[in-house]
């Protein structure tokens, strides 16, 4: 059933009875209805015309509002006229309005100024909205307010917009008042403004401001800003429900960084439908981030066909990954035509992926010209490895000012190379503020090389917690070096309890750290794990580690396994390990490979240090008296 209203209510529960007592079709339905609102308009405007010969004079102006209404300015004038003449003031204010129409201004502003002398708020809304366009804005604010305080809903809104428009703080009440007499774009303004409040106050989606110096928060203002924040959302609720697009567009990025996706979608769908290009973007990061990437393409097209430059940076993303480079390069064309910087970018990070320096490092320039940060760090980059370090630290400079981390870590990179150390350390620390990981580590290095223990164990920590293995064995060192002597057990066998040292000298094993690895089969070996200890050696011994194999030939060699452990000290010895070399004369000399055993004394003699080097003379002098005896 294809009827609005109470009518279709009664025919769904069956207390409508149609007069042929047939089912209708929704055809027949829709022109019934049509034809019974043009036959209703009909009666009423005959009643209107009857009442007005009669000398009615609500019944002339009511009529001459219907003729308006419909845009038969000709049949409405006279009978506006004729009631205005005997003091009707919504007929002036509607005679305003047909006079307006048809291109009299002034007149108009005449006929609205008498109705709102006599109190019709709508006229004062009307001439208000006049004076404005004239440039007599006291006068504007003088009648709009009248309008707005007998509660007419578009006087308070435009009495709002004037007051905003000079910066008066009143501009909120009056929005407030709008909105809540259901004017939709007040309401959007309104929930805008409380966001505006919202941001300056510090305080985006929770986040929290710290307290002033030497005070402690009272948690106020945190309570104050999810107050703001939540009513910010009711009026975007409210704008929306009455088809604010992009109200809907708002409320769906509140509520998808809330982590409820599906109203999220609901409303960036209904955006999206009106037209919102934004929305249709938004709705395909949606889709996509739920696995739906054809899907996200069609809003995406939707939205880059109305120029969003995001979506159709995101078309040529897709379009990237799935190799199709010259279908991804027409789309950040596209997303530069439209005004967005992220397509020259993305455009030179495709050319630089396929070996094409020269278009990279025009592209990379355009959008840094522009002010994109990450292409201005990517262009020094780019000069920084053609060999021009001149021309690639502006560009660094240029993208650390504008907020770039990376940039900033790069030019601790650019003067740490040029020995400026302290130069190097400033920006270093910079990013490490940032939260730049190996930014971290290289301050906490510095720090260490001062002797500031404390401030490096800092940085040492956040590096190692962003990642860093290299953070988290010098981490691991400095701690191990503070740890007392490991108490004794009552029968005198030494207590090994894992330490927080160990715990870092672990996780930086893991992720691959040789010398990590090596202190990490050390300890074990203390502790008598030998198992475990093997195989930390070997990982590292394996990973390349001279001393990983070396420790591993000494274990195997106490278990008895000596030959193996000869394989092991070979491959330490020839990576530069004295004490392995040294090791291997030993071997030999018992064996009686005498000559073998002089050439790898030789070499431990060569590689130190100096008490090897003393042993292994002293070893070789005596194979040599032995061969020549």
């Amino acid at each position: 059933m294809d009827v609005m209203g109470d009518k279709a209510t009664l025919f769904e529960t069956g207390r409508f009875v149609q007069p042929s007592g047939e089912e209708a079709t929704p055809d027949e339905s829709r022109d019934e209805a049509a034809d019974a609102v043009e036959t209703g308009e009909a009666v009423e405007e005959m009643r209107l015309r009857l009442a007005a010969e009669a000398g009615d004079v609500e019944a002339v102006s009511v009529l001459g509002a219907m003729l308006l209404r419909r845009g038969d300015l000709d049949g409405a004038e006279p009978h506006l006229r004729a009631a205005t003449a005997e003091g009707d003031r919504a007929a002036a204010n509607n005679l305003g309005v047909l006079l307006h129409q048809r291109g009299y201004p002034d007149e108009a502003a005449g006929w609205w100024r008498v109705a709102a002398v006599a109190g019709s708020a709508a006229a004062a809304h009307a001439l208000g909205r006049h004076c404005r366009e004239c440039g007599d804005e006291p006068a504007a604010e003088y009648w709009l307010r009248q309008s707005a305080e007998q509660g007419h809903a578009l006087g308070a809104y435009a009495l709002a917009d004037l007051l905003e428009h000079r910066g008066d703080a009143g501009a909120e009440r009056w929005l407030r008042a709008a909105a809540e007499r259901g004017h939709r774009e007040a309401a959007y303004r309104l929930a805008r403004a409380l966001d505006l409040k919202d941001h300056e106050q510090g305080g985006e989606l929770g986040e929290r401001r710290n307290p002033p110096a030497g005070g402690a928060s009272d948690g106020r203002g945190q309570d104050n800003g999810v107050a703001v924040r939540s009513e910010a959302e009711q009026w975007y609720r409210q704008a929306a429900a009455r088809g604010h697009r992009r109200a809907a567009l708002h409320l769906g990025t509140i509520l998808e960084k809330r982590g409820e996706l599906k109203e999220a979608g609901r409303w960036y769908l209904t955006s999206a439908k009106d037209g919102e290009a934004r929305a249709a973007c938004a709705l395909g990061f949606l889709l996509r981030d739920a696995g739906d990437t054809e899907n996200a393409a069609i809003w995406w097209l939707r939205a880059a066909q109305e120029g969003d430059g995001n979506a159709a940076n995101a078309l040529g993303a897709l379009h990237a990954e799935r190799g199709q480079t010259q279908t991804a390069e027409r789309w950040y064309r596209a997303a530069m035509d439209a005004g967005d910087d992220n397509g020259a970018y993305n455009l030179a990070l495709l050319c630089a992926e396929q070996g094409r320096t020269a278009q990279a490092e025009q592209w990379y320039r355009r959008a840094a010209y522009a002010g994109h940060r990450e292409a201005a760090n990517a262009l020094a980059v780019l000069l920084l490895q053609g060999g021009d370090t001149a021309g690639a630290e502006p560009w660094f400079s240029k993208a650390a000012e504008a907020g770039s981390v990376d940039a900033a870590f790069n030019l601790g990179i650019l003067f740490a190379g040029r020995g400026e150390e302290a130069v190097a350390l400033r920006w270093y620390e910079r990013a490490a503020a940032a939260g730049h990981t190996e930014a971290a580590l290289q301050v906490g290095i510095a720090r260490l090389r001062d002797g500031d223990e404390q401030e490096a164990e800092r940085h040492l920590r956040c590096a190692a917690g962003g990642g860093s293995a290299e953070a988290a064995y010098r981490l691991a060192a400095v701690l191990d070096a503070r740890r007392p002597p490991q108490p004794a057990h009552e029968l005198g066998e030494i207590v090994h309890e894992k330490t927080e040292c160990e715990e870092w000298y672990e996780r930086a094993a893991t992720q691959g750290h040789r010398r990590a690895q090596v202190r990490v089969g050390m300890l074990a070996a203390a502790r008598g794990d030998v198992v475990e200890a093997a195989r930390w050696y070997r990982t590292a011994a394996e990973a390349g580690s001279r001393n990983g194999a070396f420790n591993l030939g000494l274990l195997l060699a106490r278990e008895g396994s000596e030959p193996e452990a000869a394989v092991w000290w070979t491959r330490a010895a020839d990576a530069g390990h004295g004490r392995a070399a040294l090791r291997l004369a030993l071997v030999y000399a018992r064996r009686g490979e005498l000559a073998e055993g002089q050439r790898w004394a030789d070499l431990a003699v060569s590689l130190g240090p100096a008490e090897v080097a003393e042993r292994a003379a002293r070893l070789r002098d005596a194979l040599r008296e032995e061969l020549s005896a």
